[in-house]
């Protein structure tokens, strides 16, 4: 591609030779001079001027570093052009999707899949169940009854939507399932990673609202609501009817206890395991290592009165310091 027709597709300002070609988009620290790269971050800006790239993307504040090196394209969100800037790569180097049903897939007659959807290899999609416009179900994906997937969605293989809920009522005979009644309703613009499982509803449902973005090996568990716009990592696990609010990151390996909220905008930590509800937006991290449950329940209790005993601490060395300033 020329650089003039990368401008021309996706905007921004050129500074260089307009008909420079690239053949890859590429890392700064990989590219060479067949490859475009970008820059979002401060901390590889020492990666540009020792970068090979035929052009890189950059934000106005590194237009002149930029420049010193070769040609660049100047954006107000490098990282959201260089997105952009995939997609469409994407689209003219693969050809089109073909929309259907693969041969081997399992469709029931009373499931609904729109025409312009497409359903991958020893799929299947059980009675009921509804795929929107222009959505794209991966290899060995399940679809279960009467589960709803939105518009432009996209599920990777292996993945479960509409599985049983984790629900049993102990007695004296064992565990007496609870049958899971609800479905899964996933809004449009959602993608799902790989082989990960979102359980149906025990009476209400399951829901994934517009444009949520869930990794790989991800459990939602029954009655979870996840609001638009949400990003979660992978292998994070989210206990059932917690309840997460629009545009919240949660980081992997992340575990939601269940029946908890997290407000709009909260951010988890990797590896943080959320034991309260979060109604303040903001960053939150919560990692403790692990230990026999006595220990550690003593030690969380003295955690929680730190704040409390360096105030006490700090009040005594005041007393003392008054009532002794020779005190060093």
């Amino acid at each position: 591609m020329r650089l003039q027709q990368i401008v021309d597709a996706l905007g921004g300002e050129l500074f260089g030779d307009p008909h420079t070609t690239v053949e890859r988009l590429s890392t700064l620290s990989e590219a060479d001079s067949s490859s475009l790269s970008f820059l979002s971050s401060a901390r590889y800006l020492e990666q540009l001027s020792s970068s090979r790239a035929a052009c890189v993307v950059v934000a106005p504040a590194n237009r002149e570093a930029a420049m010193a090196r070769g040609a660049c394209i100047v954006s107000q969100d490098p990282y959201l052009y260089f997105a952009r800037l995939t997609q469409w790569w994407r689209q003219i180097q693969e050809p089109a999707r073909t929309p259907g049903v693969h041969p081997s897939a399992v469709v029931d007659a009373e499931a609904f899949i729109d025409p312009s959807a497409s359903v991958g290899p020893l799929s299947v999609v059980e009675a009921g169940a509804r795929i929107g416009p222009d959505s794209r179900i991966g290899a060995r994906v399940v679809v279960g009854a009467r589960c709803v997937v939105g518009a432009r969605c996209i599920v990777h293989p292996g993945v479960v939507i509409g599985a049983d809920g984790f629900g049993f009522a102990p007695s004296s005979e064992g565990w007496v399932k609870i049958e899971q009644l609800g479905v899964v309703r996933i809004g449009n613009d959602v993608e799902i990673g790989a082989n990960t499982c979102i359980d149906r509803g025990a009476l209400g449902d399951t829901v994934i609202a517009d444009g949520v973005k869930l990794d790989n090996l991800i459990q939602i568990g029954h009655n979870v609501r996840i609001g638009p716009h949400t990003a979660i990592a992978g292998c994070v696990g989210v206990a059932g009817s917690a309840v997460i609010g629009a545009r919240c990151t949660v980081g992997g390996g992340a575990v939601i206890l269940g029946h908890l909220e997290l407000a709009e905008g909260v951010h988890v930590s990797a590896a943080s395991v959320v034991t309260r509800s979060l109604l303040k937006p903001g960053q939150y991290t919560g990692v403790y290592p692990i230990e026999e449950n006595a220990a550690w329940e003593k030690n969380a209790s003295t955690l929680r009165q730190l704040r409390s005993l360096r105030d006490r601490i700090r009040a005594l060395e005041a007393r003392h310091t008054e009532q002794d300033p020779n005190t060093p």
